[in-house]
């Protein structure tokens, strides 16, 4: 009886369009539910265990987040490491150079993925195109390093079509700065095949309730990836995992 009620009221309600009243508030809606998924997550995280954290923090410090490749790299040996850094959202270029030249390794291979045109929609007070930087502002003559232009629902798998046993052979650092959802939850579904455990994935947005962290829930709740907080900064904003 109670299962019919239910039909009931979903398919009147489907019919009635009086839901509709509440369509101004859906981003509202969306922001609530996944900022208190967010502040559960925070909450129940064993922070212990993190290599480096500093909740709770009331100023952010961007550049904090150099600390915690450092912290990640000397905690699993990342320095002399080989394996396949793969960047999205280059921007700048600043984390990408980071990690080019903390690791060493002459069979490491680094890839760095962006449109070089700013951000393909808008996030946030950030409109379409904006933190644009040219592909020539961050080229580089280490071999190691390469850079795939596009965005990334066009480069990514023709990519991924090229290089099956290069992503199937070596650990990979994944580092998602790409911001927005639709971006980060098409790299992560990609890259499913090719992630194994031990690989270590960077948030750089980590607490953007809307974008980041929405798309870390759906992927591994969706593709049931178990991917452990190894450390964080700037109250979650960048946070580090490793696939387990």
């Amino acid at each position: 009886m109670k299962l019919r009620l239910i039909k009931f009221f979903k398919d009147f309600l489907l019919w009635s369009g009086i839901l509709r009243i509440f369509s101004p508030l859906n981003h509202l809606f969306l922001f609530t539910r996944n900022f208190n998924l967010l502040r559960k997550w925070i909450s129940g995280a064993n922070r212990n265990t993190l290599l480096i954290n500093d909740f709770y923090s009331w100023k952010r410090d961007y550049p904090k987040r150099f600390k915690l490749y450092e912290a990640v790299s000397e905690g699993y040996q990342l320095d002399k490491k080989e394996l396949l850094y793969l960047e999205f959202g280059v921007a700048s270029g600043s984390s990408f150079f980071w990690w080019l030249k903390k690791n060493t390794h002459p069979g490491s291979v680094f890839r760095g993925f962006d449109t070089f045109e700013g951000l393909p929609e808008d996030w946030g007070g950030f409109k379409k195109g904006a933190m644009a930087f040219s592909l020539g502002e961050v080229s580089s003559d280490d071999p190691r390093a390469g850079f795939e232009k596009g965005v990334f629902q066009e480069s990514l798998n023709p990519f991924i079509e090229a290089n099956r046993e290069l992503l199937h052979s070596k650990p990979k650092l994944i580092h998602l700065d790409a911001d927005l959802f639709s971006s980060t939850i098409f790299v992560l579904s990609q890259l499913y095949p090719y992630i194994h455990k031990g690989d270590i994935i960077f948030f750089d947005e980590f607490n953007v309730a809307n974008h980041e962290f929405f798309a870390w829930q759906i992927f591994t709740e969706s593709f049931y990836v178990k991917l452990k907080p190894i450390g964080a900064v700037n109250n979650f904003y960048q946070t580090a995992f490793v696939v387990e």
